[in-house]
C-alpha cells in the first residue's frame, strides 16, 4: 500500500531534511511541504472537498509552524479531518509535552534530530491507524471531512437593536434555502434564541465547555433539531453557567460546528466576552447590528474600536446592518458607515415593529408572514451576504467573492480577553 504523506514546516531547512528522508521510505508518496498552518488546512480542505480518498494518510507537523502553534494546528486537523494520522516533529521529548501532543490528537511524536528508523516507524503506525479509521467509518455522515462550513456572527451595538431577531432570520433564511444550518446562542447569560423559537431544551453550549475533543456524537447530544430545520445550540438556562464557556471552549465548539454544518450562525449578543470575541475572530462574516440613533451608533463605534484594540476584527472587515431604518431618520446608513468605518450593506431593515410584535410576543418568529417588510429585508440581506448559497457562488456586500477566514488565523497565543486584561491599546 502506498502511503501519502503531507509535511508541514515553517523552517525551509527542516522541510528539506524531512522531504529527503521521506523520499527514502518504501511505498511512500510524499507531497511537497507546505510552509504554514494556513496552507496545510487549505490543502486538506481542498482534497477533502473532492473525496475522502484524496486525503493523505499521514500529515507531519514540524514544531516550527505558524501562524497557528503546532499543538493547536494538530487539534484543528484532528477535529476537521479525523481520518488523517498526524505526527508531530519536535525537539521536545519531555513526557509532559508528549502527553500534550497526544491530547491534541497526534498519533505519534518524532524527536529531532531526525532518524530514519524512527520516522519510518511513526509514519507507518499513523498510516495504519488512518487506513483503519477509513475502513471502519467509511463515508459516515458523522465524519466531518469537508472543508468546513461558513461561520457568521451577529453582534449588537447595544441591547434592543434586534440582534437575536436578525440572527434567527438569517438562519431561517439559510435553512429555507436548503443549507444545513446551525444557530448558536452565545449570549451566554441572557440568550433568547430559545424563547424566540418556542424551544425548551435541557442541554446547552455549557455542556460542551469541558470537552477537549468534541466528537459528532457528543455535539449531536447537545444540539436541538428544531422543526424549522435548524440545529439549535442554546445558551444555558442558568446564566451563571455561561462562565464555563471560555475562549478555548468557544473555539472548540465553533470548529466542531464548522465541520458538521454548511452554515453556522452565532448570536453574540451585545456584551464582549472571551467566548463571543473568539467567535467573532473566527468568523467568515461578522455582522454588527445598530439602529439609526445617536446612542446606538456611538455604541457601535465603541464596539468596533474595542474589537480593533483587542485584535479581534478590523472595522473594514465588519459588516454593518442598520435596523429600524426610515428615510426620514436624520442618521442614514452612509453616515453610520463614515462614523464606524465598517462595511455597509445595500439593504437596510425598515422600522416596522408592528409586523413583528405578535410573533415575538408568542415566541414564534418562524411564523412571521412572508409579506413582512422586515422579513423580506433580512432574507434579502442573507442573500446579499452569501448565506443562501455555497461559498463558491456567494458574493459579499461589495460584490466580491468573500474568501474563507480560516479558523487557524483566528487562534492566537493569547485570546482577546487576555489582551484586554493586559490593557493593550491599539
Amino acid at each position: 500500500m502506498t502511503t501519502r504523506i503531507l509535511p508541514a514546516s515553517g523552517d525551509p531547512d527542516a522541510a528539506r531534511a524531512i522531504s529527503t528522508l521521506l523520499s527514502q521510505l518504501p511505498d511512500a508518496e510524499p507531497a511537497a511541504p507546505v510552509p504554514d498552518s494556513t496552507a496545510l488546512l487549505d490543502t486538506l480542505a481542498r482534497l477533502a472537498a473532492a473525496s475522502l480518498d484524496d486525503l493523505p494518510e499521514v500529515v507531519l507537523v514540524h514544531e516550527r509552524i505558524g501562524p497557528l502553534p503546532a499543538l493547536e494546528l494538530i487539534r484543528e486537523v484532528a477535529l476537521r479531518f479525523p481520518a488523517v494520522g498526524v505526527v508531530l516533529v519536535s525537539s521536545d521529548a519531555a513526557p509532559g509535552f508528549f502527553a500534550a501532543a497526544m491530547d491534541s490528537g497526534a498519533r505519534g511524536l518524532i524527536v529531532l534530530p531526525l532518524a530514519y528508523e524512527e520516522l519510518a516507524a511513526r509514519v507507518q503506525a499513523a498510516a495504519q491507524w488512518a487506513v483503519g479509521v477509513r475502513r471502519h467509518l467509511g463515508r459516515s455522515p458523522d465524519l466531518p471531512t469537508g472543508p468546513g462550513g461558513r461561520v457568521v456572527t451577529v453582534a449588537g451595538a447595544k441591547g434592543g437593536v434586534g440582534t437575536t431577531f436578525t440572527a434567527v432570520q438569517f438562519a431561517l433564511a439559510a435553512a429555507a434555502a436548503g443549507r444545513r444550518t446551525a444557530l448558536v446562542d452565545m449570549d451566554l447569560q441572557g440568550g433568547d434564541v430559545g424563547s424566540y423559537l418556542d424551544v425548551q431544551f435541557r442541554r446547552s453550549i455549557a455542556d460542551l465547555a469541558g470537552i477537549q475533543d468534541i466528537s459528532p456524537r457528543v455535539l449531536q447530544d447537545a444540539v436541538y433539531d428544531d422543526r424549522t430545520g435548524l440545529a439549535l445550540l442554546l445558551a444555558p438556562a442558568e446564566g451563571e453557567r455561561g462562565e464555563e464557556v471560555d475562549e478555548r471552549a468557544a473555539r472548540h465548539v465553533v470548529t466542531a460546528l464548522r465541520g458538521r454544518y454548511e452554515l453556522v450562525v452565532i448570536d453574540c449578543g451585545t456584551q464582549v466576552t472571551g467566548a463571543n470575541a473568539a467567535a467573532v475572530e473566527m468568523a467568515d462574516i461578522a455582522v454588527l447590528v445598530t439602529t439609526p440613533d445617536v446612542v446606538a451608533v456611538r455604541a457601535a463605534k465603541r464596539l468596533v474600536r474595542m474589537w480593533e484594540r483587542l485584535q479581534v476584527r478590523k472595522a473594514e472587515d465588519t459588516t454593518m446592518v442598520v435596523n429600524r431604518w426610515s428615510k426620514h431618520t436624520e442618521i442614514q446608513p452612509a453616515l453610520i458607515e463614515k462614523i464606524t468605518k465598517t462595511r455597509p450593506t445595500r439593504t437596510p431593515v425598515p422600522a416596522a415593529f408592528k409586523e413583528l410584535q405578535a410573533v415575538v410576543d408568542a415566541g414564534r418568529v418562524q411564523d412571521l408572514d412572508n409579506r413582512s417588510t422586515v422579513k423580506q429585508a433580512l432574507w434579502t440581506l442573507a442573500g446579499e451576504l452569501g448565506l443562501l448559497t455555497a461559498p463558491s457562488a456567494a458574493t459579499s456586500a461589495d460584490g466580491a467573492v468573500p474568501g474563507p477566514r480560516s479558523a487557524e488565523l483566528a487562534v492566537r497565543a493569547s485570546g482577546p480577553m487576555a489582551r484586554l486584561r493586559r490593557g493593550r491599546e491599539g
